[in-house]
């Protein structure tokens, strides 16, 4: 059985930048649906249990019934990407990555701000509900993809992992933030854990 990621804050913590009311919403109505919807699915086929979600949704093609694929596809990405952001957001963040991380931005995308603008612009311009992620290879290799709904790059070969999300459904910030996007991609930034996402970063290429 598959659980919600554990906050190591308060809901009220994230505040100004993320409100009390959205945490709560989010974490205990939204991330709690899907886990327990994603749980209630994989009930239904035994060839399921037991496995990584991160298998299971890398093999997606291998359930038959096509309504459970559907369940499976959109909770279980639902519970992978929330446990992700959740994980990486911190009151006390650490504002920018070091060592290995920061040298392979500044290779890649030529800063960190060049790499924060860039997953700002795909978030920001991910049309309706969706997230835009920082992907890691095995190789070290980084890119930046959106993807529609609760789709993460684990669902596809050679997708590679995501190591940092942003929500951009609007359960995520219209509370707050009302239809200004913008403004709560700016925030995020804010409350984002380099220190978590390096950590990340460091397991993917751990055995390259």
């Amino acid at each position: 059985m598959f659980t919600q990621v554990a906050l190591s804050y308060g809901y009220a913590d994230l505040q100004p930048h993320i409100d009390e009311l959205t945490m709560v919403t989010h974490y205990t109505k939204h991330h709690a649906a899907y886990t327990n919807n994603l749980n209630a699915a994989l009930d239904k086929d035994a060839s399921l249990k037991n496995r990584s979600i991160e298998d299971i949704l890398l093999h997606l093609d291998t359930i038959k019934d096509e309504a459970l694929r559907t369940s499976v596809r959109n909770n279980g990405g639902g519970y992978a990407n929330h446990n992700l952001y959740f994980a990486t957001l911190s009151p006390n963040a650490t504002l920018s990555p070091t060592g290995i991380l920061e040298r392979r931005i500044t290779q890649e995308f030529g800063s960190l701000d060049a790499l924060k603008d860039e997953l700002s612009k795909q978030a920001a311009g991910r049309f309706g509900s969706g997230w835009a992620f920082l992907v890691a290879q095995a190789d070290g290799k980084l890119s930046v993809v959106n993807t529609p709904n609760q789709d993460t790059p684990l669902m596809t070969k050679n997708g590679g992992v995501p190591i940092l999300g942003i929500d951009v459904w609007e359960h995520a910030y219209y509370l707050k933030y009302k239809n200004v996007r913008a403004d709560y991609i700016k925030a995020f930034w804010s409350v984002l854990d380099w220190a978590e996402v390096q950590k990340r970063y460091e397991q993917v290429i751990k055995y390259q």
